[in-house]
Formats: structure tokens, sequence, C-alpha cells
């Protein structure tokens, strides 16, 4: 689970030539509309689908974000990043690892993930999906590195307000795995401790520190 919420950002700036001009101007307004929030807060439900390999796993989860902190409930795990130190816990094991946070070129940070079209991807309009009385336009992000694990990331930004209600990875491997987001709580008050994890909440927790 962590690497699937710790996948989203890349390397290297793409010239302006090759990026589709519709789908340029509608990420700039979604990535606007997210930098002026000084912390949110969503539900999401996850799936992961690989229809070879006959998996369908789905859960619902949590995201808090201020700045450049954020946690993720992930079904049997939490992850806690305050920009320096990571937590991942593992609920049934009750076991936590700690190591520092060093960010990587291509990590899926949650706290970046309206600015990753930014560098490192080619996007492109494929057109638009209504859904009830939303409609939304569709932007397909692909990666220059031909080496990641990923070949595409999509998005479904809602044309009325720009929000990203949905997005979906594709592995080489078969996997997708979808993203749908809920109850999306702007500027929300978050204390600093929340992006802390406090162990004495949970008695007999085994601690693996990797500092």
């Amino acid at each position: 689970m962590k690497k699937i919420f710790l996948i989203f950002i890349s390397c290297s700036l793409l010239s302006k030539a090759q990026q589709d001009p519709k789908a340029e101007i509608i990420l700039k307004s979604v990535s606007k509309k997210y930098s002026l929030f000084k912390s949110y807060q969503a539900n999401f439900v996850y799936e992961l689908e690989n229809t070879q390999a006959k998996v369908n796993e789905k859960f619902s989860g949590e995201l808090k974000v201020k700045g450049s902190k954020f946690t993720a409930n992930l079904g049997n795990q939490l992850i806690i990043n305050d920009g320096v130190t990571v937590w991942t816990y593992m609920k049934e094991e009750n076991e936590v690892t700690i190591a520092d946070y060093k960010a990587e070129e291509d990590e899926l940070n949650p706290s970046k993930i309206y600015e990753m079209y930014k560098t490192g991807f080619k996007y492109l309009h494929v057109g638009e999906e209504k859904s009830g009385k939303s409609t939304f336009d569709l932007i397909e992000l692909v990666p220059d590195n031909k080496n990641k694990s990923y070949f595409k990331i999509k998005l479904w930004v809602s044309k009325k307000d720009k929000s990203v209600l949905k997005w979906r990875i594709f592995e080489k491997n078969g996997n997708r795995f979808n993203y749908s987001v809920s109850n999306f709580m702007a500027n929300p008050k978050m204390d600093d401790a929340t992006f802390v994890f406090d162990k004495s909440k949970y008695k007999g927790i085994e601690v693996v520190d990797l500092r």
C-alpha cells in the first residue's frame, strides 16, 4: 500500500510543444485550486484490479494533508509523514516502522499529487465523461521515464470546479489502481501532532526504527 501512495511524482521538465494545450489549461486550473488550500482532508475508495490474476480488492481510506505533511489511512496500514520522518504502522501486526523521509524523484506523494503533471509527464485531453449530473474532463499522463512500473495515469477532473474526483494508475504488470474521492474538505483545522505517530496509543506495539 505504501508503494501505491508513494508512486505519484516524476522528473525532467517537458517542453510546451510536446503538450496538449487543452489538457495544460485544465491541469493548471487544478493546480491553482489546490495550491490555495493550507490543508485538506478527504475520504476515498481504493480498488486494485488485475483481470489476468483474477484480483479485485477494495476498501475505504482517509487522507489528511497539511503543506508537505500527510497521513494516509489505508485499510490495514497507516502512513504518517511529517516531512522529516515517515511512520508506517501495520494494524494487524501492531508494528510500526520508522524511517527518515527522503523525497525521491519518482515518488508519488499525496501532498504534491496535484502538481505532478509539471515534471516528467506528457499530458493529453482524451475526452469527457458524464456521471449523473456531473461532467468530467479526462486527462491522461504518460511518464517520460519508460522504466517506471506504470505507463499511464488517468485523471477525472470536474468541469464545474476543477476538482480531481477520481484517478487510475495503469501498471505494466496488469494491475489497475483506482481511487475515488468523496467528502473533500478544504482548509480544516489540523494540529501538527496529527502528523506525528504516537506509539503510546498502541499497547504492546513493536517498533522497528531504521533511522
